[in-house]
């Protein structure tokens, strides 16, 4: 779902409720097109891209009933994204082809990490 909600109990097990949108796919397509330098991103990259994340969950990884990944991979998540959108951009020929491990590389040289700076307001 889009939103949040709060665990249900089904046949007396607790289900937690997943909230997707699009941080979990966006930024690694963002990320693979960028490191590729793909001249354009088609379908069959978007369900590479979703082929991606369906293998990261918990539920096909065996680490859970959860069907999304926890937020807290979402790092690893986009990082394998965004090579999967590449290496479909390289075999539609929308990418120049170079080796799997120039593509990671490029993904880590264009992999953004947030900081956010503490501040403090001054009055006005």
């Amino acid at each position: 779902t889009g939103s949040p909600f709060a665990p249900v109990e089904i046949n007396g097990r607790t289900v937690h409720i997943a909230q997707c949108n699009n941080s979990y796919i966006f930024p690694g397509i963002g990320l693979g097109v960028v490191a590729c330098k793909a001249s354009r991103i088609t379908d069959r990259m978007l369900m590479a891209a979703s082929n991606a994340l369906a293998e990261c969950s918990p539920m096909v990884t065996g680490q859970g009933d959860a069907v999304l990944p926890p937020l807290k991979e979402i790092q690893q998540v986009s990082r394998k994204i965004a090579l999967a959108v590449a290496k479909e951009a390289q075999a539609e020929g929308l990418a120049l082809e170079t080796s799997e491990e120039a593509l990671l590389a490029a993904i880590e040289r264009n992999f953004w990490l947030p900081g956010y700076r503490a501040y403090r307001r001054r009055s006005v």
